[in-house]
Protein backbone atom coordinates (compact mmCIF):
# COMPACT_ATOMS: atom_id res chain seq x y z
CA UNK A 1 0.00 0.00 0.00
CA UNK A 2 1.29 3.64 -1.41
CA UNK A 3 0.80 6.56 1.33
CA UNK A 4 0.50 9.71 0.30
CA UNK A 5 3.04 12.48 -0.63
CA UNK A 6 4.04 13.95 2.51
CA UNK A 7 3.43 18.09 3.13
CA UNK A 8 6.35 20.20 3.29
CA UNK A 9 6.40 20.13 6.83
CA UNK A 10 6.86 16.78 7.15
CA UNK A 11 9.36 16.19 5.33
CA UNK A 12 11.23 19.33 6.70
CA UNK A 13 10.94 17.88 9.66
CA UNK A 14 11.95 14.49 8.46
CA UNK A 15 15.04 16.21 7.25
CA UNK A 16 15.62 18.15 10.49
CA UNK A 17 15.48 14.85 12.47
CA UNK A 18 18.34 13.43 10.13
CA UNK A 19 20.60 16.26 11.84
CA UNK A 20 20.77 14.48 15.51
CA UNK A 21 23.82 13.08 16.09
CA UNK A 22 25.55 15.26 13.05
CA UNK A 23 24.98 18.59 14.22
CA UNK A 24 28.72 18.96 15.64
CA UNK A 25 30.04 18.44 12.25
CA UNK A 26 27.45 21.35 10.48
CA UNK A 27 28.56 23.75 13.70
CA UNK A 28 32.38 22.57 12.80
CA UNK A 29 31.79 23.89 9.27
CA UNK A 30 30.06 27.03 10.09
CA UNK A 31 32.84 28.13 12.38
CA UNK A 32 35.51 27.22 9.65
CA UNK A 33 33.62 29.14 7.20
CA UNK A 34 33.07 31.83 9.94
CA UNK A 35 37.09 32.14 10.12
CA UNK A 36 37.65 32.32 6.48
CA UNK A 37 35.18 35.15 6.14
CA UNK A 38 37.07 36.63 8.65
CA UNK A 39 40.23 35.81 7.08
CA UNK A 40 38.54 37.32 4.17
CA UNK A 41 38.21 40.53 5.77
CA UNK A 42 41.13 40.76 6.88
CA UNK A 43 42.98 39.81 3.46
CA UNK A 44 40.89 43.22 2.15
CA UNK A 45 42.02 45.18 4.93
CA UNK A 46 45.73 44.39 3.92
CA UNK A 47 45.46 45.23 -0.03
CA UNK A 48 43.04 48.05 0.95
CA UNK A 49 46.49 49.12 3.50
CA UNK A 50 49.24 48.26 0.71
CA UNK A 51 47.32 50.42 -2.03
CA UNK A 52 46.81 53.28 0.38
CA UNK A 53 50.12 53.68 1.63
CA UNK A 54 51.85 52.82 -1.80
CA UNK A 55 50.03 56.09 -3.96
CA UNK A 56 48.31 57.87 -1.44
CA UNK A 57 51.40 58.11 1.56
CA UNK A 58 54.27 57.40 -1.33
CA UNK A 59 55.64 54.50 1.27
CA UNK A 60 58.44 52.76 0.05
CA UNK A 61 58.18 48.98 -0.97
CA UNK A 62 60.47 48.05 1.73
CA UNK A 63 58.00 49.17 4.29
CA UNK A 64 55.61 47.54 2.76
CA UNK A 65 57.00 43.91 3.32
CA UNK A 66 54.95 42.88 6.55
CA UNK A 67 51.95 43.95 4.89
CA UNK A 68 52.42 41.92 2.27
CA UNK A 69 53.52 38.89 4.46
CA UNK A 70 50.45 39.69 6.66
CA UNK A 71 48.40 39.72 3.30
CA UNK A 72 49.76 36.39 2.20
CA UNK A 73 49.64 34.90 5.82
CA UNK A 74 45.45 35.89 5.79
CA UNK A 75 45.05 34.06 1.55
CA UNK A 76 46.79 30.69 3.35
CA UNK A 77 44.35 30.94 6.43
CA UNK A 78 41.37 31.53 4.16
CA UNK A 79 42.18 28.67 1.78
CA UNK A 80 42.94 26.34 5.01
CA UNK A 81 39.85 27.12 6.75
CA UNK A 82 37.77 26.53 3.39
CA UNK A 83 39.71 23.07 3.20
CA UNK A 84 38.11 22.38 6.51
CA UNK A 85 34.72 23.64 5.91
CA UNK A 86 34.58 21.39 2.52
CA UNK A 87 35.82 17.91 4.94
CA UNK A 88 33.58 19.28 7.74
CA UNK A 89 30.36 19.41 5.25
CA UNK A 90 31.32 16.24 3.43
CA UNK A 91 31.73 14.32 6.48
CA UNK A 92 28.04 15.58 7.40
CA UNK A 93 26.61 14.69 4.24
CA UNK A 94 27.90 11.40 4.20
CA UNK A 95 26.44 10.75 8.27
CA UNK A 96 23.29 11.67 7.02
CA UNK A 97 23.11 9.98 3.92
CA UNK A 98 24.12 6.66 6.06
CA UNK A 99 21.30 7.72 8.53
CA UNK A 100 18.62 7.48 5.32
CA UNK A 101 19.50 4.87 3.86
CA UNK A 102 19.74 2.78 7.43
CA UNK A 103 16.07 4.12 7.64
CA UNK A 104 15.13 2.83 4.48
CA UNK A 105 16.93 -0.55 5.19
CA UNK A 106 14.91 -1.13 8.37
CA UNK A 107 11.50 0.02 6.65
CA UNK A 108 12.41 -2.87 3.65
CA UNK A 109 13.24 -5.45 6.23
CA UNK A 110 9.98 -4.41 8.09
CA UNK A 111 8.02 -5.04 4.55
CA UNK A 112 9.51 -8.10 3.95
CA UNK A 113 9.88 -9.43 0.22
CA UNK A 114 6.13 -9.94 -0.08
CA UNK A 115 5.54 -6.06 0.47
CA UNK A 116 8.66 -4.88 -1.02
CA UNK A 117 7.79 -7.29 -4.32
CA UNK A 118 5.11 -4.79 -5.00
CA UNK A 119 7.09 -1.93 -6.31
CA UNK A 120 9.38 -2.12 -8.78
CA UNK A 121 13.16 -3.16 -8.58
CA UNK A 122 14.15 0.23 -10.23
CA UNK A 123 12.01 2.82 -8.30
CA UNK A 124 13.84 0.81 -5.33
CA UNK A 125 17.08 1.28 -6.59
CA UNK A 126 16.43 4.55 -7.32
CA UNK A 127 15.59 6.00 -3.96
CA UNK A 128 18.32 4.20 -2.23
CA UNK A 129 20.89 5.26 -4.51
CA UNK A 130 19.43 8.38 -6.45
CA UNK A 131 17.12 10.07 -4.04
CA UNK A 132 19.63 10.12 -0.88
CA UNK A 133 22.29 11.10 -3.30
CA UNK A 134 20.43 14.07 -3.75
CA UNK A 135 20.39 15.08 -0.21
CA UNK A 136 24.17 15.66 -0.06
CA UNK A 137 23.98 19.51 -1.41
CA UNK A 138 21.29 20.24 1.66
CA UNK A 139 23.57 19.40 4.61
CA UNK A 140 26.99 19.94 2.87
CA UNK A 141 26.16 23.20 1.56
CA UNK A 142 22.83 24.77 2.14
CA UNK A 143 22.18 24.57 6.05
CA UNK A 144 25.77 25.88 6.65
CA UNK A 145 25.28 28.62 4.03
CA UNK A 146 22.12 29.20 5.45
CA UNK A 147 24.02 30.85 8.92
CA UNK A 148 27.34 31.25 7.36
CA UNK A 149 25.09 34.17 4.94
CA UNK A 150 23.74 36.01 8.41
CA UNK A 151 27.03 36.16 10.36
CA UNK A 152 29.96 36.59 7.10
CA UNK A 153 27.47 39.89 6.13
CA UNK A 154 27.08 40.79 9.47
CA UNK A 155 30.84 41.09 10.38
CA UNK A 156 31.65 42.94 7.26
CA UNK A 157 28.53 45.43 7.86
CA UNK A 158 29.27 46.09 11.07
CA UNK A 159 33.15 47.10 9.92
CA UNK A 160 31.20 48.91 6.65
CA UNK A 161 29.46 51.16 9.24
CA UNK A 162 32.72 52.36 11.20
CA UNK A 163 34.02 53.12 7.91
CA UNK A 164 31.23 54.92 6.43
CA UNK A 165 27.83 54.70 7.84
CA UNK A 166 26.28 55.86 4.41
CA UNK A 167 27.63 53.08 2.68
CA UNK A 168 26.66 50.83 5.93
CA UNK A 169 22.71 51.77 5.04
CA UNK A 170 23.20 50.87 1.30
CA UNK A 171 24.45 47.66 1.90
CA UNK A 172 21.64 46.75 4.61
CA UNK A 173 18.92 48.16 1.94
CA UNK A 174 19.73 45.99 -0.58
CA UNK A 175 20.65 42.86 1.71
CA UNK A 176 16.43 42.02 2.14
CA UNK A 177 16.17 41.54 -1.94
CA UNK A 178 17.91 38.47 -2.37
CA UNK A 179 16.43 36.18 0.44
CA UNK A 180 13.08 37.68 -0.76
CA UNK A 181 13.56 36.73 -4.34
CA UNK A 182 15.29 33.66 -3.12
CA UNK A 183 12.04 33.17 -1.16
CA UNK A 184 9.77 33.66 -4.49
CA UNK A 185 11.97 31.20 -7.10
CA UNK A 186 12.02 28.63 -4.33
CA UNK A 187 8.37 28.17 -4.13
CA UNK A 188 8.47 27.06 -8.11
CA UNK A 189 11.56 25.30 -7.45
CA UNK A 190 10.20 22.53 -4.67
CA UNK A 191 7.37 21.18 -6.54
CA UNK A 192 9.26 21.07 -9.75
CA UNK A 193 12.01 19.47 -8.23
CA UNK A 194 9.32 16.72 -6.41
CA UNK A 195 7.75 16.07 -10.19
CA UNK A 196 11.08 15.60 -11.36
CA UNK A 197 11.63 12.61 -8.68
CA UNK A 198 8.09 11.27 -9.07
CA UNK A 199 8.88 10.96 -13.05
CA UNK A 200 12.96 9.44 -13.16
CA UNK A 201 11.50 7.08 -9.92
CA UNK A 202 8.31 5.76 -13.09
CA UNK A 203 10.80 5.69 -15.59
CA UNK A 204 13.32 3.94 -13.95
CA UNK A 205 11.04 1.16 -13.17
CA UNK A 206 9.59 1.08 -16.24
CA UNK A 207 12.85 0.88 -18.11
CA UNK A 208 14.05 -2.06 -16.30
CA UNK A 209 10.89 -4.01 -16.57
CA UNK A 210 11.09 -3.51 -20.21
CA UNK A 211 15.15 -5.11 -20.16
CA UNK A 212 14.32 -7.61 -17.94
CA UNK A 213 10.91 -8.58 -19.99
CA UNK A 214 12.90 -7.81 -23.41
CA UNK A 215 12.90 -11.84 -24.74
CA UNK A 216 8.76 -11.49 -23.88
CA UNK A 217 8.44 -8.29 -25.69
CA UNK A 218 10.38 -9.52 -28.82
CA UNK A 219 8.30 -13.16 -28.99
CA UNK A 220 5.01 -11.24 -28.59
CA UNK A 221 6.17 -8.45 -31.15
CA UNK A 222 5.86 -5.17 -28.89
CA UNK A 223 9.34 -4.22 -28.52
CA UNK A 224 8.20 -0.97 -30.62
CA UNK A 225 5.08 -0.23 -28.36
CA UNK A 226 7.76 -0.55 -25.51
CA UNK A 227 10.29 1.99 -26.79
CA UNK A 228 7.32 4.69 -27.87
CA UNK A 229 6.15 4.52 -23.79
CA UNK A 230 9.67 4.70 -22.82
CA UNK A 231 10.54 7.49 -25.00
CA UNK A 232 7.31 9.34 -24.56
CA UNK A 233 8.26 8.88 -20.42
CA UNK A 234 12.19 9.98 -20.90
CA UNK A 235 10.81 12.82 -23.03
CA UNK A 236 8.15 13.83 -20.03
CA UNK A 237 11.51 13.59 -17.81
CA UNK A 238 13.74 15.92 -20.38
CA UNK A 239 11.13 18.59 -20.17
CA UNK A 240 10.88 18.78 -16.52
CA UNK A 241 14.39 19.10 -16.28
CA UNK A 242 14.71 21.60 -18.41
CA UNK A 243 12.11 23.56 -16.37
CA UNK A 244 13.74 22.84 -13.65
CA UNK A 245 17.17 23.89 -14.95
CA UNK A 246 15.21 27.03 -16.62
CA UNK A 247 14.19 28.06 -12.65
CA UNK A 248 17.74 27.71 -11.42
CA UNK A 249 18.99 29.60 -13.89
CA UNK A 250 16.81 32.38 -13.50
CA UNK A 251 16.65 32.75 -9.80
CA UNK A 252 20.72 33.50 -10.19
CA UNK A 253 20.46 35.82 -12.60
CA UNK A 254 17.70 37.94 -10.64
CA UNK A 255 20.75 37.57 -7.41
CA UNK A 256 23.15 38.79 -9.53
CA UNK A 257 21.51 41.37 -11.30
CA UNK A 258 20.26 43.14 -7.81
CA UNK A 259 23.96 41.96 -6.22
CA UNK A 260 25.55 43.91 -9.04
CA UNK A 261 23.34 47.04 -8.81
CA UNK A 262 24.09 47.56 -5.11
CA UNK A 263 27.67 47.15 -5.69
CA UNK A 264 27.61 49.53 -8.49
CA UNK A 265 25.46 52.17 -6.31
CA UNK A 266 28.91 52.00 -3.79
CA UNK A 267 30.80 52.00 -6.12
CA UNK A 268 29.47 55.48 -7.68
CA UNK A 269 29.39 57.01 -3.79
CA UNK A 270 32.59 55.73 -3.50
CA UNK A 271 33.99 57.45 -6.32
CA UNK A 272 32.29 60.64 -6.21
CA UNK A 273 32.77 61.08 -2.70
CA UNK A 274 36.19 61.20 -3.25
CA UNK A 275 36.54 62.80 -6.01
CA UNK A 276 35.00 65.88 -3.40
CA UNK A 277 30.99 65.50 -5.30
CA UNK A 278 29.59 64.70 -1.81
CA UNK A 279 29.58 66.26 1.25
CA UNK A 280 26.92 64.81 2.80
CA UNK A 281 27.17 62.71 5.73
CA UNK A 282 30.37 61.01 6.27
CA UNK A 283 31.61 61.24 2.97
CA UNK A 284 34.29 64.01 3.31
CA UNK A 285 36.02 61.90 5.59
CA UNK A 286 36.51 59.35 2.87
CA UNK A 287 40.02 57.78 2.11
CA UNK A 288 40.91 55.75 0.01
CA UNK A 289 41.77 52.74 2.47
CA UNK A 290 38.49 53.72 3.60
CA UNK A 291 36.68 54.00 0.03
CA UNK A 292 38.52 50.50 -0.99
CA UNK A 293 38.11 48.69 1.73
CA UNK A 294 34.62 49.37 1.26
CA UNK A 295 34.55 48.69 -2.51
CA UNK A 296 36.60 45.39 -1.86
CA UNK A 297 34.28 44.32 0.99
CA UNK A 298 30.92 45.06 -1.12
CA UNK A 299 31.28 42.09 -3.27
CA UNK A 300 32.12 39.58 -0.42
CA UNK A 301 29.31 41.18 1.57
CA UNK A 302 26.88 39.46 -0.74
CA UNK A 303 29.10 36.56 -1.89
CA UNK A 304 27.49 34.60 1.02
CA UNK A 305 24.20 35.21 0.13
CA UNK A 306 24.97 34.55 -3.43
CA UNK A 307 26.00 30.96 -2.65
CA UNK A 308 22.98 30.52 -0.77
CA UNK A 309 20.87 31.00 -3.89
CA UNK A 310 23.24 29.01 -5.63
CA UNK A 311 22.57 26.06 -2.69
CA UNK A 312 18.47 26.85 -2.33
CA UNK A 313 18.55 24.74 -5.59
CA UNK A 314 19.84 22.27 -3.40
CA UNK A 315 16.90 22.87 -1.13
CA UNK A 316 14.49 22.43 -3.45
CA UNK A 317 16.07 19.07 -4.47
CA UNK A 318 16.26 17.89 -0.79
CA UNK A 319 12.73 18.38 -0.80
CA UNK A 320 11.73 16.97 -3.70
CA UNK A 321 13.67 13.48 -2.78
CA UNK A 322 12.89 13.83 0.60
CA UNK A 323 9.06 13.61 0.19
CA UNK A 324 9.94 10.27 -1.89
CA UNK A 325 12.04 8.74 0.50
CA UNK A 326 9.37 9.81 3.53
CA UNK A 327 6.61 8.74 1.37
CA UNK A 328 8.36 5.09 1.41
CA UNK A 329 8.76 5.47 5.08
CA UNK A 330 5.33 6.11 5.69
CA UNK A 331 3.67 3.03 4.29
CA UNK A 332 2.32 0.76 6.68
CA UNK A 333 4.40 -2.41 7.01
CA UNK A 334 4.24 -5.54 9.25
CA UNK A 335 6.12 -5.28 12.30
CA UNK A 336 8.84 -7.56 11.92
CA UNK A 337 9.90 -9.94 14.94
CA UNK A 338 13.12 -8.76 16.62
CA UNK A 339 15.73 -10.12 18.34
CA UNK A 340 14.71 -8.58 21.48
CA UNK A 341 11.13 -10.72 20.72
CA UNK A 342 12.81 -14.20 20.82
CA UNK A 343 13.84 -13.97 24.58
CA UNK A 344 11.85 -13.71 27.66
CA UNK A 345 13.69 -12.55 30.98
CA UNK A 346 16.49 -13.07 29.51
CA UNK A 347 16.59 -16.21 27.95
CA UNK A 348 15.83 -18.04 24.44
CA UNK A 349 12.78 -20.44 24.20
CA UNK A 350 12.60 -22.95 22.57
CA UNK A 351 10.24 -26.01 21.62
CA UNK A 352 10.11 -29.17 19.16
CA UNK A 353 7.00 -27.40 17.48
CA UNK A 354 5.66 -24.97 15.14
CA UNK A 355 2.55 -23.64 16.48
CA UNK A 356 -0.61 -21.66 15.24
CA UNK A 357 -2.97 -20.31 17.45
CA UNK A 358 -6.02 -18.72 15.81
CA UNK A 359 -4.19 -16.97 12.96
CA UNK A 360 -6.44 -14.95 10.52
CA UNK A 361 -5.81 -12.58 7.59
CA UNK A 362 -7.15 -10.66 5.51
CA UNK A 363 -6.16 -8.54 2.32
CA UNK A 364 -9.79 -6.90 1.65
CA UNK A 365 -12.59 -6.99 4.67
CA UNK A 366 -14.57 -9.37 2.82
CA UNK A 367 -12.35 -11.83 2.15
CA UNK A 368 -10.32 -13.86 5.16
CA UNK A 369 -7.75 -15.85 3.54
CA UNK A 370 -7.01 -17.96 6.94
CA UNK A 371 -9.63 -17.62 9.40
CA UNK A 372 -9.04 -18.63 13.03
CA UNK A 373 -6.40 -21.32 12.17
CA UNK A 374 -5.15 -23.52 14.77
CA UNK A 375 -2.41 -25.98 13.93
CA UNK A 376 0.81 -27.74 15.49
CA UNK A 377 3.80 -29.27 13.21
CA UNK A 378 6.36 -31.44 15.04
CA UNK A 379 10.09 -31.15 14.80
CA UNK A 380 11.10 -33.36 11.55
CA UNK A 381 7.79 -33.24 10.46
CA UNK A 382 7.21 -32.98 6.31
CA UNK A 383 4.17 -31.53 5.24
CA UNK A 384 2.80 -31.09 2.05
CA UNK A 385 0.27 -28.14 1.46
CA UNK A 386 -2.47 -28.49 -0.89
CA UNK A 387 -5.80 -27.19 -2.01
CA UNK A 388 -6.76 -24.87 -4.67
CA UNK A 389 -5.19 -21.92 -6.32
CA UNK A 390 -5.69 -18.86 -4.58
CA UNK A 391 -6.25 -20.98 -1.61
CA UNK A 392 -3.81 -19.38 0.96
CA UNK A 393 -1.22 -22.25 0.51
CA UNK A 394 1.72 -19.58 -0.01
CA UNK A 395 0.20 -17.30 2.37
CA UNK A 396 0.64 -19.90 5.04
CA UNK A 397 4.50 -20.54 3.83
CA UNK A 398 4.74 -16.45 3.84
CA UNK A 399 3.71 -16.27 7.60
CA UNK A 400 5.63 -18.95 8.61
CA UNK A 401 8.29 -17.29 7.27
CA UNK A 402 7.83 -14.28 9.25
CA UNK A 403 6.87 -12.52 5.65
CA UNK A 404 3.82 -11.69 6.57
CA UNK A 405 1.89 -10.94 10.01
CA UNK A 406 -1.40 -12.03 10.78
CA UNK A 407 -4.59 -9.59 11.79
CA UNK A 408 -5.10 -11.81 15.15
CA UNK A 409 -3.62 -14.74 16.50
CA UNK A 410 0.18 -15.69 17.07
CA UNK A 411 2.54 -17.90 15.71
CA UNK A 412 5.48 -19.68 16.97
CA UNK A 413 8.29 -21.14 14.91
CA UNK A 414 9.95 -23.82 17.84
CA UNK A 415 9.60 -21.77 20.19
CA UNK A 416 9.98 -18.18 18.92
CA UNK A 417 8.61 -15.14 16.52
CA UNK A 418 8.29 -16.81 12.58
CA UNK A 419 11.86 -15.47 11.21
CA UNK A 420 13.73 -14.69 13.95
CA UNK A 421 15.56 -17.81 13.21
CA UNK A 422 17.76 -18.86 10.07
CA UNK A 423 15.69 -20.96 7.77
CA UNK A 424 15.42 -22.30 4.09
CA UNK A 425 12.90 -20.80 1.78
CA UNK A 426 12.92 -21.56 -1.98
CA UNK A 427 9.89 -19.70 -3.96
CA UNK A 428 8.03 -19.72 -7.30
CA UNK A 429 10.38 -16.82 -8.33
CA UNK A 430 14.60 -17.51 -8.55
CA UNK A 431 16.95 -15.18 -7.26
CA UNK A 432 20.03 -15.04 -7.96
CA UNK A 433 22.98 -11.59 -8.20
CA UNK A 434 25.41 -11.08 -10.97
CA UNK A 435 28.51 -13.15 -10.42
CA UNK A 436 29.60 -17.37 -10.20
CA UNK A 437 27.87 -19.84 -8.66
CA UNK A 438 29.75 -20.07 -5.53
CA UNK A 439 28.86 -16.17 -5.00
CA UNK A 440 25.50 -17.11 -5.11
CA UNK A 441 25.72 -19.73 -2.54
CA UNK A 442 27.88 -17.92 -0.45
CA UNK A 443 24.75 -15.82 0.00
CA UNK A 444 23.38 -17.66 2.76
CA UNK A 445 26.89 -18.93 4.37
CA UNK A 446 29.57 -16.68 3.41
CA UNK A 447 32.23 -18.52 4.78
CA UNK A 448 31.30 -21.74 3.45
CA UNK A 449 34.40 -23.80 1.69
CA UNK A 450 34.53 -24.57 -1.81
CA UNK A 451 34.30 -28.56 -1.37
CA UNK A 452 30.80 -27.62 0.40
CA UNK A 453 29.52 -25.87 -2.10
CA UNK A 454 30.48 -28.74 -4.73
CA UNK A 455 29.34 -31.14 -2.25
CA UNK A 456 25.39 -29.43 -2.27
CA UNK A 457 25.77 -28.79 -5.77
CA UNK A 458 26.02 -32.13 -6.76
CA UNK A 459 23.42 -33.47 -4.25
CA UNK A 460 21.06 -31.25 -6.35
CA UNK A 461 21.74 -32.92 -9.69
CA UNK A 462 24.38 -30.36 -11.23
CA UNK A 463 27.44 -32.74 -11.31
CA UNK A 464 27.18 -33.54 -14.81
CA UNK A 465 27.05 -29.36 -15.55
CA UNK A 466 29.57 -28.52 -13.12
CA UNK A 467 31.74 -31.16 -14.40
CA UNK A 468 31.58 -29.80 -18.17
CA UNK A 469 32.21 -26.36 -17.18
CA UNK A 470 35.96 -25.44 -17.13
CA UNK A 471 35.07 -22.62 -14.37
CA UNK A 472 33.45 -25.27 -12.00
CA UNK A 473 32.12 -23.40 -9.49
CA UNK A 474 32.98 -20.29 -10.47
CA UNK A 475 31.32 -20.22 -13.50
CA UNK A 476 29.35 -16.91 -14.25
CA UNK A 477 25.88 -16.66 -13.97
CA UNK A 478 23.35 -13.05 -14.33
CA UNK A 479 20.46 -12.36 -12.68
CA UNK A 480 18.21 -13.59 -14.84
CA UNK A 481 19.69 -17.08 -14.53
CA UNK A 482 21.08 -16.69 -18.37
CA UNK A 483 22.73 -19.88 -19.23
CA UNK A 484 21.01 -21.76 -17.32
CA UNK A 485 17.56 -24.28 -18.19
CA UNK A 486 14.38 -23.69 -15.75
CA UNK A 487 15.32 -26.48 -13.89
CA UNK A 488 18.86 -26.15 -13.25
CA UNK A 489 18.19 -22.52 -12.10
CA UNK A 490 15.50 -24.24 -9.48
CA UNK A 491 18.57 -26.38 -8.65
CA UNK A 492 21.01 -24.13 -8.36
CA UNK A 493 18.84 -22.12 -5.70
CA UNK A 494 18.22 -25.55 -3.75
CA UNK A 495 21.58 -25.85 -3.02
CA UNK A 496 21.82 -22.71 -1.15
CA UNK A 497 19.64 -24.81 1.83
CA UNK A 498 22.32 -27.66 1.87
CA UNK A 499 24.82 -25.61 2.09
CA UNK A 500 23.26 -23.42 4.79
CA UNK A 501 22.10 -26.42 6.68
CA UNK A 502 19.17 -25.39 8.40
CA UNK A 503 16.43 -26.88 10.16
CA UNK A 504 13.33 -25.58 9.32
CA UNK A 505 12.52 -25.53 5.20
CA UNK A 506 9.76 -24.07 3.73
CA UNK A 507 9.04 -24.42 -0.43
CA UNK A 508 6.80 -22.79 -2.61
CA UNK A 509 5.71 -25.40 -5.47
CA UNK A 510 9.47 -26.24 -5.72
CA UNK A 511 8.64 -28.33 -9.06
CA UNK A 512 6.40 -26.30 -10.30
CA UNK A 513 6.82 -25.65 -14.08
CA UNK A 514 10.16 -28.48 -14.39
CA UNK A 515 10.35 -31.23 -16.37
CA UNK A 516 10.24 -35.21 -15.39
CA UNK A 517 14.29 -35.10 -14.78
CA UNK A 518 14.08 -32.08 -12.95
CA UNK A 519 11.43 -33.02 -10.90
CA UNK A 520 13.14 -36.38 -9.84
CA UNK A 521 15.93 -34.58 -9.16
CA UNK A 522 14.23 -32.02 -6.87
CA UNK A 523 12.54 -34.62 -5.25
CA UNK A 524 15.86 -36.88 -4.57
CA UNK A 525 16.91 -34.01 -3.20
CA UNK A 526 14.24 -33.14 -1.03
CA UNK A 527 14.43 -36.87 0.27
CA UNK A 528 17.84 -36.39 1.23
CA UNK A 529 16.89 -33.52 3.62
CA UNK A 530 13.91 -35.72 5.03
CA UNK A 531 16.76 -38.57 6.07
CA UNK A 532 18.72 -35.36 7.61
CA UNK A 533 16.02 -34.41 9.90
CA UNK A 534 14.81 -31.47 8.73
CA UNK A 535 11.35 -30.14 8.71
CA UNK A 536 9.94 -29.18 5.60
CA UNK A 537 6.59 -27.61 4.87
CA UNK A 538 5.74 -27.37 0.88
CA UNK A 539 2.73 -26.26 -1.33
CA UNK A 540 1.72 -28.32 -4.01
CA UNK A 541 -0.15 -30.22 -6.28
CA UNK A 542 2.30 -33.36 -7.58
CA UNK A 543 1.46 -36.53 -6.64
CA UNK A 544 5.17 -37.32 -6.28
CA UNK A 545 5.62 -34.50 -3.81
CA UNK A 546 2.59 -35.64 -1.95
CA UNK A 547 3.43 -39.27 -1.61
CA UNK A 548 7.03 -37.70 0.21
CA UNK A 549 5.11 -36.20 2.99
CA UNK A 550 3.80 -37.50 6.25
CA UNK A 551 1.21 -35.12 6.62
CA UNK A 552 -1.14 -33.54 4.34
CA UNK A 553 -2.70 -30.47 4.72
CA UNK A 554 -5.53 -29.06 2.72
CA UNK A 555 -5.96 -25.01 3.17
CA UNK A 556 -9.35 -23.81 1.39
CA UNK A 557 -11.91 -21.47 2.42
CA UNK A 558 -9.56 -19.84 5.16
CA UNK A 559 -9.17 -23.45 6.95
CA UNK A 560 -6.63 -25.76 7.07
CA UNK A 561 -7.38 -29.36 7.28
CA UNK A 562 -5.61 -32.34 7.98
CA UNK A 563 -6.19 -34.86 4.82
Amino acid sequence: MTAPVPDQRSVRRWLSGLTRGNRHWIQGTVVAGTLAGVATIVQMGFLAKIVHLGVVEKEPASGLVPLFIGLIVAVIFRALAQGVQTHLAARCSEQVRHTARNQIHQHWRKSGPVILGQDSAGSLAREWIDHVDALHGYFARFLPQMVLSLIVPLLILILVFYLDWLAGIFLLLSAPLIPIFMALVGMGAEKLNQQHFEIISRLSGQFLDKVRGLTTLQLFGQTENAATVIQQRSDQYRRITLKTLRVAFLSSAVLEFFASVAIAVIAIYIGFGLLGYISYGPSPDLTLFSGLLILLLAPEFFQPLRTLSQHYHDRAEALGAGAEILARLSEESPRRPTRAACSQNGTQRTTNTIKLDAVSLAFRPEHSVLNKVSLDIAKGDIVALTGPSGGGKSTLLHLLAGFLVPDSGSIRIFGNPPGAAPFGWLGQGRFFVQGTWADNLRLTSPGVSDAVIEQALRIVGLGPLLDSRNEGIYSKVSEGGQGLSGGQARRLSLARIFVADYDLILLDEPTAGLDRESERIVLEALRELTRRGKTLIYSTHHQSLLALAKRHLVVRDGEVNDV
